[in-house]
């Protein structure tokens, strides 16, 4: 038997998991996101039919809103094989099912998907209620998975390392980011409490702009252009104290799994992964408790160290590759 992640089209490249999550410094994407499905099983992810091994009686199904056509086909050619096929969009913000759904060609297609696959994972639990409303016959919430329980993923640093603040979102063109508030919030409480403040641009010299501008009156803030491979990132991030963002986009939650792989606390921010791994320093908590918490945990070493370890408890309880690798064949028939 073998578990396959398939997004027919997709630009981002192959790779297999024969090992689960390997190393952070293998080649290849890292067992993030979608790929992250792949890893906790030891499968692979594939942009096409054509490299998905012949023994694949496990797939998920990537949907975006450009693949409706070939991932109607694909699903055909799976379910001949004798395959169980499930599907999942890769994009799952609520802003992400409008687009997909506002041309009748696509809802159509959606819905034909939804009703010709055994099932559909939800990364988020708001969109449950797409899938199950489009004719999908079994719905799991199972956000991606996080590698807290493998060893080569841990980037925890002695607390000594430890300084500031790393803002969590990285786009000033997604509204529902909060990117501009975010920094705005962070560069207070970095000038306030003489702590770092770091951010990356992913956005070029328009954004190396902005962030420059904010930087002028704030010798602690400091920027990591992208591209940065992700273990690198990662290693940045782990020289913080905290993660911050105000991301009010209902995502599954990238950012809150890069911290819990820091061993650092995500405050801010209503993905997935926030809520289940930071409830008490996540939405709907407002912008001032949020505040008030960023301040404790950079001051008070004891109240770090206990939101360190719930989070990590909650973490190896619903999203660990063990706990999740159970959850996705649970329902195997």
């Amino acid at each position: 038997m073998s578990f396959a992640v398939v997004q027919p089209g997709a630009r981002s490249r192959n790779r297999s998991f024969p090992n689960g999550p390997g190393s952070p410094d293998d080649a290849g994407p890292a067992p993030e996101g979608v790929y992250a499905y792949a890893a906790c099983l030891a499968g692979g992810f594939h942009r096409s039919l054509r490299t998905v091994p012949s023994n694949a009686d496990d797939v998920l199904l990537i949907l975006d809103k450009k693949n409706l056509r070939k991932a109607l086909a694909a699903l055909k050619v799976l379910r001949k094989r004798g395959a169980r096929v499930r599907i999942s969009c890769r994009d799952t913000r609520s802003a992400d099912f409008a687009a997909l759904l506002s041309d009748v060609t696509r809802f159509d297609l959606f819905r034909e998907i939804c009703r010709t696959a055994d099932g559909a994972i939800a990364t988020t639990p708001e969109s449950v209620s797409f899938y199950e409303t489009a004719g999908a016959a079994e719905v799991q919430f199972i956000p991606p998975p996080c590698p807290v329980d493998h060893p080569a993923w841990d980037f925890s640093q002695p607390a000594g390392k430890r300084r500031g603040i790393f803002i969590g979102t990285n786009s000033f063109l997604s509204g529902g980011a909060n990117h501009v508030a975010a920094l705005m919030a962070a560069d207070r409480l970095s000038r306030e409490l003489e702590c770092p403040l770091a951010v990356l641009n992913t956005e070029g010299r328009r954004g190396g702009m902005i962030l420059k501008s904010l930087r002028k009156n704030n010798p602690l803030f400091f920027i990591v252009e992208a591209p940065v491979p992700y273990a690198d990132l990662l290693r940045v991030m782990s020289l913080h104290r905290i993660v911050w963002q105000f991301d009010g986009d209902e995502g599954p939650g990238a950012s809150a799994s890069a911290a819990l792989l820091c061993r650092i606390p995500c405050v801010g921010g209503n993905g997935a992964v926030e809520r289940i791994a930071f409830p008490g320093i996540s939405s709907p908590a407002s912008r001032e408790d949020l505040l008030e918490s960023a301040r404790l945990l950079l001051t008070n070493d004891k109240a770090w160290q206990e939101e360190v370890e719930a989070s990590q408890h909650r973490a190896a309880e619903f999203l660990s590759f063990r706990k999740t690798a159970l959850r996705l064949q649970s329902s195997r028939s």
